[in-house]
């Protein structure tokens, strides 16, 4: 998966939101491990310390749990991972209505394009 960030916003907001989407797509099942800090940073690019900043978010969004002889693990909650990716779902579908804004469209005509699209 590519890490791409945005210059405009801090960073490791964006690592743990590529993180987060890493995790409710399945790309790191629940209860697996996550890749340890160094190795995400320099596949990221990036910072060890603004790496351990984005996985620190994602234990405080209940989405992984460190533990002290396996690294940190993302979590098993079934519940917990379904309503952070409604949550996101719910961000992605704000951005297609702002974009289609942008482009002179009411949400209504967005709307019925996009179901235009499914047919």
């Amino acid at each position: 998966m590519d890490w791409k960030l945005d210059d405009g916003r801090p960073i490791w907001p964006q690592l743990a939101q590529l993180l987060t989407r890493r995790i409710i797509a399945g790309i790191y099942p629940p209860g697996s491990r996550l890749p340890p800090v160094r190795e995400l940073a320099a596949e990221a690019g990036v910072n060890p310390n603004t790496m351990q900043r984005a996985l620190a978010q994602l234990e405080q969004d209940g989405l992984a749990k460190a533990d002290r002889t396996a690294g940190r693990l993302v979590t098993r909650d079934a519940a917990a991972l379904e309503a952070v990716r409604i949550q996101e779902a719910r961000a992605v579908i704000q951005q297609y209505f702002e974009a289609m804004a942008a482009l002179g469209y009411t949400r209504e005509q967005a709307l019925a394009l996009l179901k235009e699209e499914f047919q």
